[in-house]
Formats: structure tokens, C-alpha cells, sequence
């Protein structure tokens, strides 16, 4: 592992502790300067400006306009933000640039948590619209889901002519149709995978329903039907999307595809962004799939590919692998298999601690999915027995979601460098209409209390990529406010947090001297905006790297 600077200087922007920051940086004469601007710098040596320079790539100062204006030469170009609040460039922790079938044609479920009864027509009138062949996809939440009558043949019968797959907003399990499952060539006979099950009803026959695993499997198949060309310009979109938004880092677990092929198709798409490509392994029924050598390397210098990607457990919507229909067994219960207090884990401990140690060997930073707490515990436990705080406390092992990293093993958590890398999607349940959902998970969700105990916070999204709706929720979390965060806290989680998740706070998280100069001039003050106001904030001006990766024309 790189040597980086100790998490103690990123508390520092989160508590009232400080640390050195560089001093200005000004022998040589700026590129670009940036004045007038109310400028969040995320440094706690110098938390607020109203100007930067630019030399090449870099930030050459931070300061007063006549500061920074005073270095300018007859060749600097100068911008007046006109009072525009600018912030470091976002880094999304979190997410999953995808791919899929360009013939695909989606649902209107009418709301996003649709009842079978209210599905069905949605389907048919769907397939009555398409091309003959076409993919029809929805998206589903818990009423459809523990609804057992949907299944394989009610997909038949409502559009037996065209594939057809009904993902859960979690992303952890789908159910496919007939046509869907012979298209990616998955037979009555395949075998469950490891962490992953192939839904059976009493006869032995495949009810369409995979979970985990075994519908990650299938994602990867499908991704495998995109021709290159179709995928580079979807991921194109999906990267400008994200320049719109003052994103100019991302890091992303592709789902669809190999961590080899996403990062070929990214550097034909030629991003002008930065994007981390992170290996999401898979498992096979005799175990986890061969360990995908990823080590740390460029493609371009837009692009990196390291860290591994497992999943530990499911999601409190699944349950893990617990049968669809036994949801309302345990509607209020956080301790039960739905909640975070009980979520069932899906690898066996063996396995856990086989992956670590294979981490250790190869120096790959490890990103487990941890959702529940028997699953967070078996995590700590399994760095326990691969060498303790002595071996991982600097090797920044993350915590994606952590929503049961509970009060009782924070401690441990902290002492053996864990970092927690939570989505603001995941902080409102009540948007799913699904009280008892929103009651179990407000059991966990630590934010506020993992900050105090010192633990490094990364946010990302994890669905829709807007980070001011993930900042919005971090700061109000509806599902239990005592945990909330405050708006720069965060800003400095979803930029310095995540930089330091990726080992990069040296580079970018911060507009300080020497710093890359990723930034986002913001449409409006995130730090002042109404609450409901935050998820309409757009970027006018997105730099990496001092280059425009995008400018509102209007700007």
C-alpha cells in the first residue's frame, strides 16, 4: 500500500482539530484563476476562499481575489465565478456504471414499490408496445417481491414473447421469465452457486426467482449480449451525466460485466472524468470464483483498476437467501433475518477469512458489502484472525453500507482501520411506503456516531448518482435522525471521505495548493438551500484536472 497521510487530518474537517495544510505554492504563473466566488475548499487549515489558481493540472493557490488575482500574468485566463459557491469535485464511493441491452424496454410500475395485481397489466401493456423479442425490465420493491405469486409463469402469461426481468431496487435478486432464462442459458439444472440460490418451488422446478449470486451470474451473461459499441456510448451518457452533476471522481463495482472488459469500454469512451474500476467477484458452487488479479494499474490516466469487490450478506429487503413468503414473519423485527440486526450472512467464515488473506498477499485493498451485523461481525472477526489491528489498521479494509456496524462493535471497528462507505439512498425508507422497512433498518444507519468515534466516512450513491439528494438525506436521515450529519460534514464525505477511501486524499478531496484541481462550480449554496431545494443543484462548471469536463452553456 502506498504511504498516505493518517486519517487524523480528515477528522480534523469533521470535528474542530486541525491539521498542517501546504503553503501557497506560487513560483510559477497560473493558467486560470477562479475569483469571486464563495469557494468550500474542504481544507481545515483554510475551510473558505474566494479564489484559486490553476497550472496545469494542479491548484498553484488558494485565497482572496486580490491574493490570487495579484499572481495573474497577461496570459491567464481568469473567470469570474460571479459569487458562485464551488466545491472539491465529488467523488461517488459508490456506484455501478452498467450496461444493458439497447432493445430494452422498462415498465411503468406507476410507484416504486408496485403489488403484483398492479404489475401484471403494466407488463402486458409494455409488451404490446415493444419490438417483437425485446427485453421488458422493471424494477420492484417488497410488496412484489414476497408476493410468491409472481414468479416465472406469471411472467409467462404476461409476456411470453419477450424476455422478461423484474429487478429489486437493491440490485440483490431478480425473477425472470422463461424466454429470459433460456436467452442467458441458465437451465433447470444449474447448480446454486455459493452465496446464491436458484428459487425452486416443490417439484424441483425453477420458479425464475435468483438471488445474490446467482443473479449477479445472470447480469453478468446479459452484459455479455451488449456489443461493445452500444455499451461505450451508454457509458458515455452515463459519464457526461455525471459532469452535469459536479461529480469528477467516481468508483464503480461493474455488476453487468468483468472488471477486464468495463475498463476496455471505458477507455474507448474516453472519460472526462475519473473513474476506479472495482472488481466485483463472483462464486461458482464449489466456492469463490478465482481470485481476479486486479493489481493496482492506469489503463489511461483517466481510468484506474484495483481493489476487490465480496458480498458478505444480502439486504434487509431479501433477507439474504431467506424464502420470499416468510417477510411478514418478521415485518418489525430488526433483530430478524430482514433487519440489520440479524441479516443472515452469505459466505462461510472459512471463506471470509481465505479472501483476506489472499488480499494480503497480493497488497489489494478489500471492499466487503456488509449490511447486517452477524455480517460485520464475521468481517471483524475474520481480520482478527488474519493478523489483527498489527496488519489491517492502515490497510483502509471498507465497510460498503455498514448499516449494522452497531454501537456495541464500532470500537473494534475503528481499532482495526475499517472504513464506512454508506449511500444516502439507503437513509429513506419511507419513499418505498414501506413503514416496517424504514423501522427495521432505523435500528442502524450509524453516521454521526461513527464520526465521533473516529471512523472515516466515504458517501456514495448506489442508484441514482445525484450526490445532493445524498446529501440532503445525510443530513436529515429520515430513518433515524439522531445519526444525522451536517451539510459540510457531508460535502467533505462525499469528497475528502472518499478520496481517502481510495487512497488519493494526497491528490484530490480538497482545493488546496498541489491538489489536482477537480472542482464543480454549484448553481446554487448547498450550505444554505432549503432542504427540499438541495436535489435541483446542478453543476455550471466542472473542472479535472483544471480541464472543462463540462460547462453549463448558459454559465
Amino acid at each position: 500500500m502506498r504511504h498516505i497521510r493518517p486519517f487524523a487530518c480528515l477528522l480534523a474537517l469533521l470535528s474542530v482539530a486541525a491539521c498542517g495544510g501546504r503553503g501557497q505554492q506560487a513560483e510559477a504563473p497560473p493558467d486560470l484563476i477562479l475569483h469571486n466566488g464563495r469557494i468550500f475548499t474542504a481544507n481545515a487549515t483554510q475551510p473558505h476562499a474566494q479564489a484559486l489558481a490553476i497550472r496545469g493540472e494542479r491548484i498553484l493557490a488558494v485565497g482572496s481575489d486580490a491574493e490570487i488575482l495579484a499572481l495573474a500574468v497577461e496570459a491567464t485566463q481568469r473567470i469570474d465565478l460571479q459569487g458562485h459557491p464551488v466545491i472539491p469535485g465529488i467523488n461517488d464511493a459508490h456506484e455501478h456504471l452498467t450496461i444493458w441491452p439497447a432493445d430494452t424496454v422498462m415498465v411503468d410500475t406507476g410507484s416504486l414499490n408496485p403489488e403484483w395485481d398492479a404489475l401484471r397489466p403494466a407488463i402486458v401493456d409494455a409488451a404490446g408496445k415493444a419490438d417483437a423479442g425485446s427485453v421488458i425490465r422493471g424494477s420492484i420493491f417488497g410488496k412484489a417481491f414476497h408476493d410468491t405469486r409472481l414468479d416465472r409463469s406469471a411472467l409467462d402469461a404476461a409476456a411470453a414473447a419477450h424476455p422478461v426481468v423484474l429487478g429489486t431496487v437493491t440490485g440483490h435478486a431478480g425473477i425472470y421469465n422463461s424466454r429470459a432464462l433460456d436467452a442467458l442459458g441458465i437451465d433447470e439444472d444449474v447448480a446454486d452457486p455459493m452465496g446464491g440460490r436458484y428459487e425452486r418451488d416443490a417439484s424441483g422446478r425453477l420458479t425464475g426467482a435468483l438471488r445474490e449470486y446467482a443473479d449477479w451470474e445472470a447480469s453478468r451473461r446479459a452484459g455479455a449480449l451488449v456489443p461493445d459499441a452500444v455499451a461505450v456510448a451508454q457509458l458515455r451518457q452515463q459519464l457526461e451525466q455525471r459532469a452535469r452533476l459536479g461529480i469528477t471522481s467516481t468508483q464503480t463495482m461493474p455488476v453487468a460485466t468483468d472488471v477486464a472488459r468495463m475498463a476496455a469500454l471505458l477507455a474507448q469512451a474516453d472519460p472526462a472524468i475519473r473513474v476506479r474500476v472495482i472488481s466485483f467477484n463472483t462464486t461458482t458452487p464449489d466456492g469463490r470464483a478465482p481470485y481476479v488479479d486486479v493489481a493496482r494499474h492506469n489503463p489511461t490516466p483517466m481510468i484506474e483498476v484495483s481493489g476487490q469487490k465480496w458480498i458478505v450478506d444480502g439486504v434487509g429487503l431479501e433477507g439474504s437467501l431467506t424464502p420470499r413468503d416468510q417477510a411478514h414473519l418478521h415485518a418489525h423485527d430488526p433483530q430478524g433475518p430482514f433487519g440489520p440486526g440479524g441479516l443472515p450472512v452469505l459466505l462461510p467464515q472459512a471463506e471470509i477469512e481465505a479472501l483476506l488473506r489472499e488480499s494480503l498477499q497480493r497488497d489489494e485493498q478489500v471492499l466487503v458489502h456488509v449490511f447486517g451485523r452477524p455480517g460485520a461481525a464475521a468481517m471483524l472477526d475474520a481480520m482478527d484472525a488474519t493478523g489483527g489491528a498489527e496488519v489491517w489498521a492502515n490497510r483502509r479494509l471498507r465497510f460498503e453500507h455498514a448499516d449494522g456496524l452497531l454501537d456495541d462493535l464500532v470500537p473494534r471497528a475503528r481499532a482495526l482501520g475499517v472504513v464506512v462507505s454508506q449511500q444516502g439512498s439507503h437513509l429513506d425508507a419511507s419513499m418505498f411506503e414501506d413503514p416496517a422497512f424504514g423501522k427495521r433498518l432505523g435500528a442502524g444507519q450509524l453516521l454521526r456516531s461513527l464520526l465521533d468515534a473516529g471512523i472515516p466516512l466515504a458517501l456514495g450513491s448506489d442508484g441514482p448518482p445525484n450526490p445532493y439528494v445524498g446529501i440532503l438525506l445525510a443530513s436529515v436521515h429520515p430513518n433515524r435522525p439522531d445519526e444525522a450529519i451536517t451539510r459540510e460534514q457531508a460535502v467533505i464525505a462525499y469528497t475528502m471521505g472518499s478520496a481517502y477511501a481510495q487512497f488519493a486524499e494526497d491528490d484530490k478531496g480538497s482545493l488546496e495548493p498541489g491538489k489536482l484541481a477537480d472542482l464543480a462550480v454549484l448553481s446554487q449554496d448547498i450550505f444554505s438551500v432549503p432542504p427540499e431545494a438541495l436535489p435541483a443543484t446542478t453543476s455550471r462548471l466542472t473542472l479535472v484536472g483544471g480541464k472543462v469536463a463540462w460547462r453549463d452553456p448558459e454559465f
